[in-house]
């Protein structure tokens, strides 16, 4: 339960982060050449919220771990691939270790103290 919180920590914060500032997120997201950038925006603040959410209650938790799990990846591939600025590096890499976190969950599901565990899907 408590890797599950600190996981979604960091989700929950991007995603409240993007609905406080959405321009910022969006000149980021045109900067990086994605089509519909309205679209990506409101997709990408609905996949941080509502999964870091889901995520915290051990609902449906292998499939959002899965979720996240890509869209932690997907992201570093995106918006961190400037490998030779050590900050690029720096949360490429984190958002990798993030990735392989989820896929522990993924993997062990929620455990006992989840909606998963009341509801018989552990």
């Amino acid at each position: 339960m408590t890797g599950r919180i600190l996981m979604s920590a960091l989700f929950l914060v991007s995603g409240i982060g993007k609905l406080a500032a959405p321009e910022a997120t969006l000149a980021t997201i045109r900067a990086a050449g994605l089509p519909l950038p309205e679209v990506s925006f409101a997709v990408a603040a609905l996949v941080e919220v509502v999964g870091g959410l889901l995520l915290i209650l051990g609902y449906r938790t292998r499939l959002v771990a899965l979720g996240l799990a890509g869209f932690a990846v997907a992201t570093s591939l995106t918006f961190h691939t400037a490998l030779a600025d050590p900050n690029q590096m720096f949360h490429f890499l984190k958002n990798l270790a993030v990735a392989g976190g989820l896929l522990q969950v993924a993997a062990f599901g929620a455990g006992p103290f989840s909606l998963d565990a009341r509801q018989g899907r552990i």
